[in-house]
């Protein structure tokens, strides 16, 4: 192991013990930010390995969202299982889904992949909504957590926790799989799929692993978002709004890398949360406005930032 790596695992050791402890310094309110943005942390950290690592835009990743947030609802409510024995399921029935389909999309490219992986979306949600009696269809589902059923709600520390071990491992996998031979050959895919098969690259194996570690890692958040909001509904937990917002944390970060997606999804939750308390009318107009210019000033991502030469290209190309 080198020694770049033993000082990224000591700063993450330390990191995660910082995190820790901090809902003991924050107000109520501040804990259920920090838990959204360690769920952003997650979901953006899914989303790389399939988009920012493959180069394949998966447009669909609230798909897997949404059927691990059911999975576990359905389990629960009808076959009386505990959180803890539906999340695992959940995740590997999504990993199961993933390699399904990703089998036939996976031979498309570009928005041809983008397009088909929206449609998985948008049929996923129909599915749900128009199976009433196993998900509640359009009134939604309610997990159970009172009254000697299910598994009781964790609290605002408890889903903190949970969130915060999800997030590390998003960025753990991630890690793993960036410094692997597996993600070389993912990073091959993205620059040039034609040569990747040529050096040797199983690209089809490769591709529907990308996008099974995805969906499993999607899925685990989706559980625990729906545990966490007790009754859920179709439209909320297959609401394409957020794969854009993984989208567009990885493109800020920086998109094929670890430390890109942990930056985007921070600096964007609490951009737009400060903009949310400070600016109520405008917050959305404004937020939009910083993200066009993040995304023009270092189209390679904030974490390009310390090189400073994605700037400098930038601005000597718009000649700002």
């Amino acid at each position: 192991m080198s020694r770049s790596a033993v000082a990224w695992g000591l700063a993450g050791a330390v990191v995660l013990v910082g995190m820790i402890v901090l809902p003991s310094q924050l107000y109520t309110g501040q804990v259920r930010v920090v838990t959204a943005v360690l769920m952003f942390v997650a979901l953006a950290q899914a989303w790389n390995i399939i988009g920012g690592l493959t180069g394949y835009a998966c447009f669909g990743q609230v798909a897997f969202f949404g059927i691990g947030g059911y999975a576990t609802a359905v389990l629960m409510e009808h076959a009386n299982w505990s959180f803890w024995a539906a999340l695992p399921v959940a995740a590997l029935g999504c990993a199961a889904f993933a390699a399904l389909i990703g089998l036939p999309l996976l031979r498309l490219r570009g928005h041809y992949f983008a397009i088909a992986t929206l449609g998985v979306a948008e049929g996923m949600r129909e599915v749900v909504t128009n199976l009433g009696r196993l998900t509640g269809g359009g009134a939604g589902i309610t997990v159970p957590t009172v009254g000697g059923r299910g598994t009781a709600w964790l609290g605002n520390d408890g889903f903190y926790l949970l969130f915060l071990v999800l997030a590390a491992l998003a960025v753990a996998v991630a890690a793993l799989i960036g410094r692997s031979r597996f993600g070389y050959g993912l990073r091959a895919i993205n620059q040039d799929e034609d040569a990747a098969a040529a050096a040797g690259v199983n690209t089809t194996r490769a591709k529907v692993l990308a996008l099974t570690i995805s969906a499993a890692l999607t899925a685990l958040v989706g559980s625990a978002y729906a545990f966490q909001q007790v009754t859920i509904y179709p439209q909320r937990l297959f609401d394409v709004d957020i794969t854009v917002i993984m989208i567009v944390m990885v493109v800020i970060g920086g998109a094929g890398t670890v430390l890109g997606p942990l930056v985007g999804a921070v600096g964007l939750q609490f951009v737009s949360e400060y903009l949310r308390q400070h600016y109520p009318q405008e917050h959305i107009l404004v937020l939009g406005a910083v993200i066009m210019i993040v995304v023009l000033l270092f189209p390679s991502g904030l974490t390009g930032v310390a090189t400073r030469s994605g700037m400098l290209a930038t601005i000597r190309a718009y000649r700002l």
